[in-house]
Formats: C-alpha cells, structure tokens, sequence
C-alpha cells in the first residue's frame, strides 16, 4: 500500500517501501495520472526491494486521475506540463530520496507512456543512475515543452533501456531503432527491446484491450536485471 506525502515545494509523492532498501525508484505516472494502476506498480517495485516514490505530476492542475476511455481529460492534462514543472518534480523527488540517503548512483527512474518520455529526460538530468522508458513517445517531435527524445540522447547522463512495441500505433518501429542509434551514441550504457505483438500501453493490466500480459512480465523483468546491473547500492 502506498502513503502520500505533499513535499514543501508543493509536489505530492506516492510512496512504498523500506526507506533502508539498498536502490530507490522514482515512478511516472501515465497520462492518466497516479492511479490504482500506478500505485500498484510502485508496491511492485517496493515489493522487488526498491524504496519507491511516484510524484503526481498533474498536481498543478488537481492531481486527477483520468478514466482510460477520457482521452480529452487526458490530453488537457498534459497540455499543461511544462519543461520547467516538470523538472521541478524530478528534482523534488531526488531531493527527497537524497535526504533518505539515496545517491544518484542508487537511485533508479521508470516511466510509462508519457512517463517514458519524462523518464528519458531524467536521465539527462544527473540525479538518477538508470532509466526506463517504457512506449516512451516524443521520440522525433518534442511534447511537454521538452526536446525530442533523440535531440536528448546526447544528453544522457544515466543508462537507459526502452521498450517498446511494435504494434504501437503512435510511436513507429523505425522512430524506436532512430532511438537506439542516438542512444547507443550517447556514451552511456544503452538498450532497446521490442516486443513484436505489443500494442502502446502493454504494461497496464487495466486496459485489458493493449495488455500484453507475456510482453509485461518479460519487461519489468529485464528493467530489474538492467537495474541492477547499473545502479551501485545504497
């Protein structure tokens, strides 16, 4: 179960886990908010020995959580993400995590549909040893008033992994493969995994009609071997 906790720059955290775990994880949400789906997939990671925080990075506009059949709300939501908010967020949650005792090095950064995105740009930011990105979009135009995914790859600071699949209608087979060049050039530890009968949101078992049940399994898993292959210990 997680608890909520409002940081004082205004930021609310969803959180689980042993603050004493050897790696700390910071969850991004989907574009539906930090719902029942992604508090259970931070419980996932505390429950895989991480010490997990999932920021609500819709707060500035009510921290909802959206119905996956609302794809208006949603995108008004992100309408209203900024570079700069943001980047408040990532910050606050290191932040935290930091006060915890969790180093950069320690600390790990997982995010789902626009998460993805959001994942990747933390990873440029120097406050995370890993990433994930899982259907991360964004990859040739820019969203949220951030660059696009491969005007960022130089950027990277941390390793990074994306999954992907190759069913997903807004994010094409040939966009992934540009992502895995321009990380693979980045100068840090890099992998790309696609999933050939995975549609966009194949990790949410909420959404019965794109969950890929095998395709999820199999990449949270290689996220956890990633992870530990590049974070150092608490």
């Amino acid at each position: 179960m997680t608890t909520r906790l409002v940081l004082d720059n205004g930021t609310p955290l969803q959180i689980a886990g042993d603050p004493t775990a050897p790696h700390a994880i910071i969850v991004l949400q989907e574009a539906f908010g930090v719902n029942d789906h992604i508090r259970d997939v931070t419980e996932r990671f505390a429950n895989d020995g991480y010490y997990a925080v999932a920021p609500e990075l819709f707060h500035r506009t009510g921290s909802q959580e959206v119905a996956y059949d609302n794809f208006p709300e949603a995108m008004a939501a992100m309408a209203e993400l900024s570079k700069d908010g943001l980047s408040e967020d990532l910050l606050a949650a290191s932040t935290f995590l930091k006060d915890a005792g969790y180093e950069p090095g320690a600390t790990a950064v997982v995010g789902y549909c626009m998460g993805g995105s959001v994942s990747f740009f933390a990873g440029t930011l120097g406050i995370v040893g890993a990433a994930a990105s899982f259907y991360g979009g964004g990859v040739e135009t820019g969203r949220f008033g951030l660059p696009s995914l491969l005007e960022l790859a130089p950027d990277l600071q941390s390793a990074w992994i994306g999954l992907y699949g190759d069913l997903d209608k807004g994010i094409p087979v040939e966009q992934v493969e540009a992502l895995r060049s321009a990380a693979a050039q980045s100068g840090v530890v890099s992998e790309v995994v696609r999933y050939a009968d995975a549609e966009h949101g194949f990790n949410c078992d909420g959404r019965p009609a794109v969950y890929n049940e095998a395709a999820s399994k199999d990449a949270h898993q290689r996220t956890l071997v990633f992870f530990a292959a590049n974070l150092s210990s608490k």
